[in-house]
């Protein structure tokens, strides 16, 4: 029994030693992020060295701070979530430590030009409800949209004909026009507006964009552009054209520039950094063989070209032009004939 009680308080022990762990200096603790920091410097000798027992110690180290913040953790409140039989959730505090951003913050967007007339003119916009009474039928349908309360006037069984129109004009026909233009004005605006951001956010200001019936292909390859680019995935779920590359374009316009993650590959990034000051430090310039081969094959390109040029000059005739084959017309080949001088009436060969 003796032997039994001792192996139990010797078990407990063990445990009570794997969650207690000392430090010289207390940890600073940020419970709203999950962080600890620790400010006792490790031992300099035992990292110094390398091999398995270097990475004991800062397992080991991992491990004691990790306790650490577990037993912090389990000091705060806790309270069942969903009932008495779910889980223990602890209530964190507010963070303390700023964690810093990976990217800049996004820029405000551009007003449009309803919201600056609202601003100028002081027009406070009113809340309405989505949902109005639908009296022909009798139920509550959405304000704008699809199956809208009072439903598409051109699509009515019935049309009436204002005051002052042709009683012979077709009411359906104008209506599905006006509706037609109004979508068509819609798209007008909505194109300057994305032209009127796109030149806001870029530094060198872009040409301007009419959505006219006279554009070059240029010009709607741009306006495609920055449609597309203005989704929040950049144009990478929208679907392509025929001929578009796959790969979406860029904000900008110009080619994407593609970085290396911050955290990764460390040998690479290590071999990278010992290659280009390896570069800096050697005195004898860097010699790149495809650009030299490159150049020499067109030196020697331009100077056959000129060489060719010089006898296809030395081979024409003495005016300067090749000489008329034989067989064409004179009207042809440029020169022309002079008439044939009469020979005089009585045959001689005096003249």
């Amino acid at each position: 029994v003796e032997a039994v009680l001792a192996a139990a308080e010797e078990q407990e022990a063990e445990k009570r030693r794997s969650i207690t762990v000392e430090k010289e200096l207390e940890l600073e603790y940020d419970l709203g992020n999950l962080l600890a920091v620790d400010r006792n410097p490790p031992s300099a000798a035992a990292l110094r060295g390398a091999g398995p027992r270097r990475e004991a110690l800062l397992q080991a180290l991992a491990r004691d701070n990790t306790q650490l913040l577990v037993s912090r953790l389990w000091e705060l409140p806790a309270e069942r979530a969903g009932g008495a039989g779910g889980p223990l959730v602890a209530q964190l505090p507010e963070p303390t430590f700023r964690l810093p951003r990976e990217k800049p913050p996004p820029k405000p967007r551009p007003p449009t030009r309803w919201e600056q007339f609202a601003r100028l003119k002081g027009i406070r916009r009113k809340k309405k409800t989505s949902l109005v009474w639908d009296e022909p039928a009798k139920e509550w349908r959405r304000r704008w949209g699809y199956r809208r309360a009072g439903g598409d006037p051109s699509r009515a069984w019935l049309a009436e004909v204002p005051a002052g129109a042709d009683p012979d004009e077709d009411q359906f026909a104008r209506l599905r026009r006006e509706k037609r233009e109004r979508v068509a004005r819609n798209e007008l605006n909505r194109l300057r507006n994305l032209a009127r951001a796109h030149r806001a956010g870029s530094a060198v200001p872009a040409a301007p964009l009419h959505p006219t019936g006279h554009q070059d292909r240029d010009e709607l390859r741009r306006v495609a552009r920055v449609a597309r680019v203005s989704t929040a995935s950049l144009g990478r779920f929208q679907p392509r054209l025929p001929k578009e590359s796959a790969e979406p374009p860029s904000r900008s316009g110009g080619k994407k520039r593609r970085f290396e993650p911050l955290l990764g590959n460390l040998a690479a990034e290590r071999s990278r950094q010992l290659e280009l000051l390896r570069d800096m430090g050697s005195k004898k310039p860097v010699l790149d063989i495809t650009r030299a081969v490159n150049k020499q094959m067109r030196q020697e390109e331009a100077e056959a070209a000129a060489a060719n040029k010089g006898k296809k000059q030395s081979k024409r005739g003495k005016r300067g032009r090749r000489q008329q084959r034989p067989g064409r017309s004179g009207k042809k080949s440029g020169v022309r004939r002079q008439p044939q001088q009469q020979k005089p009436a009585g045959g001689g060969s005096g003249g």
